[in-house]
């Protein structure tokens, strides 16, 4: 007997879905608010949750890895009356089982019920100790426990994996770390960078050549796929292999043999292959930028790296972390932390992820100097500057705001009435005139807010869920 919820909006979803988990013979609970439900969550410890999307308090998609990061740590089937494409990736790259659209099809709600419970049941029986090496992973997140999941089930096969994910998220250290917790951990971790292979010699790099096969070969060299037998071979930006050699490289993976250049033979290679992009392989392939049948082999599995923004609970452990090393490489003692200087690193969005936070850090280190308490003034004038925009709305100055034609800045601007034209109605003039101020006041809020939907709840005091409704309603988009 499994342990459901059900967090929806409208009774009677509610109360058919309720109906529907007592007849398959498990136990059910049903809130008709996200808050609600995350304080049932806390207590109820479910197997499985139904979440529907806009809540009157809140959007279902964004507390995904909160529901995840309980303990009983729940399987997730999103179900909404307003589906979408995007909503529908965004909820499986979030971790969501599945996502239903509403009307619903009590047939299928069944069945992926059944399914997700067995898969977790399965789950369960197969879960073991697991001791992951992970030196270099620093954090604790949802979002980064899932992707270190993936890691430690994958290691110790000799499937191929596919690191994906924004610049500075730690793809190579992800892949060290697959290295390192696999059979293969005694030999070779061979790194090609591919977004630096010269044209003109990244065919000799790989495969290796023999002397005198080329101009200015002047010996033989084995080649980076021979380094990597019977270890790993990382190829790291693989969005960037040339297309030319995609095909040798590609007959490579699937016989594990490889001629140099100038050799008259064959020569053998067992490697696992790793590969890491931050480009839309799928994308660059229906564009003929990219292999397909090259894809298919290296994304045995997909390992996504959440951006640094969506595991904010690791920035401090990564600020104090870092801080120490640096310490220890100046030879000084660690340096304290002001609340202003950590609240500043928590408000930064970091398109750069980890390793923008790593260079703010040491930037703040140097320019502290002496000091032994790091401030926020140590950080770069870029990140405090951004802080600011965020939290502080722009001036408008009175050249800024339009003067109506014969009308003195500040006046009243005119009306139709005012020039002898018919009334309309009092309603008509107040939807219009409220149409148009919702209208200006949602772009100008995405515009000091730069899109970011928590700070806009916050300025204009809606929920999530109203001020997406407006959004669609004027078709803005964040």
């Amino acid at each position: 007997m499994a342990r459901i919820l059900i967090i929806d909006d409208d009774p009677g979803t509610r109360n058919v879905l309720a109906d529907l988990v007592l007849h398959l013979g498990h136990q059910a609970e049903k809130d008709g608010r996200l808050h609600a439900g995350l304080a049932t969550l806390a207590s109820y410890d479910p197997d499985l949750v139904l979440l529907d999307v806009y809540l009157p308090d809140g959007n279902g998609l964004e507390t995904i890895s909160r529901i995840q990061g309980s303990p009983s740590a729940p399987e997730i089937i999103i179900i909404t009356g307003e589906g979408s494409v995007n909503g529908a990736e965004l909820a499986i790259k979030n971790g969501a089982w599945d996502y239903l659209h509403k009307p619903l099809s009590l047939e299928d709600v069944q069945l992926c019920l059944d399914r997700a419970l067995k898969y977790r049941q399965g789950k369960k029986a197969a879960q073991g100790p697991r001791l992951l090496r992970r030196d270099r992973i620093i954090g604790k997140s949802p979002a980064l426990e899932r992707s270190l999941d993936l890691v430690a089930r994958t290691a110790e096969s000799d499937v191929a994996v596919l690191l994906t994910g924004e610049t500075g998220t730690g793809k190579e250290i992800f892949a060290r770390t697959i290295h390192d917790n696999s059979q293969r951990a005694r030999h070779d971790f061979v790194i090609v960078d591919c977004a630096n292979l010269p044209a003109s010699l990244a065919e000799s790099i790989l495969f290796g050549h023999e002397k005198g096969s080329f101009t200015n070969a002047d010996q033989a060299s084995s080649g980076l796929i021979a380094q990597a037998h019977r270890g790993t071979l990382f190829l790291d930006e693989v969005g960037e292999l040339p297309l030319g050699l995609q095909k040798k490289f590609l007959r490579v993976l699937q016989e594990q043999r490889f001629r140099p250049i100038g050799s008259a033979r064959e020569m053998n290679s067992d490697f696992r292959l790793l590969a890491a992009t931050n480009r839309n392989l799928d994308e660059m392939a229906t564009r003929g930028l990219f292999r397909r049948d090259l894809l298919f082999r290296m994304q045995e599995v997909v390992c996504e790296l959440p951006p640094l923004r969506q595991r904010r609970e690791d920035i401090a452990e990564l600020t104090l972390t870092h801080l120490a090393e640096l310490a220890h490489q100046a030879g000084t003692p660690i340096k304290g932390l002001c609340p202003g200087f950590l609240e500043t690193l928590l408000a930064h969005e970091w398109p750069g992820n980890v390793r923008e936070l790593f260079n703010a850090v040491r930037t703040a280190f140097v320019q502290a100097g002496d000091e032994p308490i790091l401030y926020d003034i140590h950080l770069s004038a870029d990140i405090r500057a951004h802080l600011r925009r965020k939290v502080i709305p722009p001036q408008r100055s009175a050249a800024a705001v339009p003067a109506h034609a014969g009308m003195s800045p500040g006046a009243t601007p005119s009306r139709p009435w005012a020039m002898g034209r018919p009334l309309p109605p009092l309603q008509d003039v107040r939807k219009a005139a409220t149409k148009e101020l919702e209208h200006e006041y949602l772009t100008e809020l995405l515009r000091q807010t730069d899109g970011n939907m928590q700070q806009a709840c916050h300025t204009s005091g809606l929920s999530l869920s109203q001020l997406y409704r407006l959004l669609r309603k004027y078709q803005l988009r964040a």
